[in-house]
């Protein structure tokens, strides 16, 4: 990280640093800085001061109301991927799409060989081995790990008054008409410009397609040493 400011650079510093002098007075949560505690304050008082000018929304943050312009209003994608054609909205989005190039994984099980490029994935993995199941069918009190676990469930053993759309093309079960439609068209529609496997070079123009092939790479051991026998999975 670098600066043409040294308050820039003080503000960057924080985020290297545990240190969290800012308190909340209602529920005594600590933050690194100020405008980290004023945003927490915010969301306890429902004060949302940015405003959007195009609509009636207000946000608690200025990131938030520029995330909701983007969306919503200009449509605009500032961040673009320097390999493909691939644009974001947001930068974190832009970072996990960069790894799908890379094949970095960085977040990383602490039980098993499981890692993943997507923090909220990896969280969703450590479910596997709490043995937590934090989602329940409010109909039979069954309790699942996922839920999207859950919702098959409730589909398919409570799903008499829902309405089921079976994918024809995998075994998707969709609650809703509009919904299927948008699961062929991001999942099963054609692509003319290809998606290359990160871990190998066959291409797909279905992306459905491509996520099938990708688990075919799950137990690989594609990194080897050149010193000896030794190989592993990441």
């Amino acid at each position: 990280f670098t600066s043409l400011r040294i308050s820039s650079l003080n503000r960057h510093m924080k985020t290297h640093s545990d240190e969290k002098r800012h308190v909340c007075h209602l529920c005594l949560k600590a933050f690194r800085t100020a405008t980290l505690l004023h945003n927490h304050v915010n969301v306890h008082t429902g004060t949302r001061p940015y405003k959007c000018n195009d609509c009636d929304m207000a946000f608690v943050t200025s990131g938030e109301l520029s995330r909701h312009r983007r969306y919503k209003h200009t449509l605009e994608k500032p961040f673009k991927c320097s390999v493909c054609k691939y644009s974001s909205v947001e930068a974190s989005k832009m970072k996990r799409h960069i790894r799908s190039h890379t094949g970095e994984r960085p977040y990383a099980c602490d039980l098993c060989s499981y890692a993943s490029k997507d923090a909220y994935k990896l969280k969703r993995h450590m479910i596997t081995h709490s043995g937590e199941k934090p989602y329940e069918c409010y109909v039979c009190q069954a309790k699942f790990t996922q839920s999207g676990t859950m919702k098959i469930h409730m589909l398919q053993k409570h799903g008499e008054n829902v309405p089921k759309y079976q994918c024809p093309h995998c075994n998707t079960f969709i609650a809703r008409k509009s919904d299927l439609g948008v699961h062929l068209r991001k999942l099963h529609s054609y692509m003319a410009v290809a998606i290359k496997c990160s871990y190998c070079e066959a291409v797909f123009h279905e992306r459905y397609a491509l996520i099938q092939h990708k688990k075919t790479h799950r137990n690989e051991k594609r990194f080897k040493c050149d010193q000896c026998s030794y190989t592993c999975k990441q």
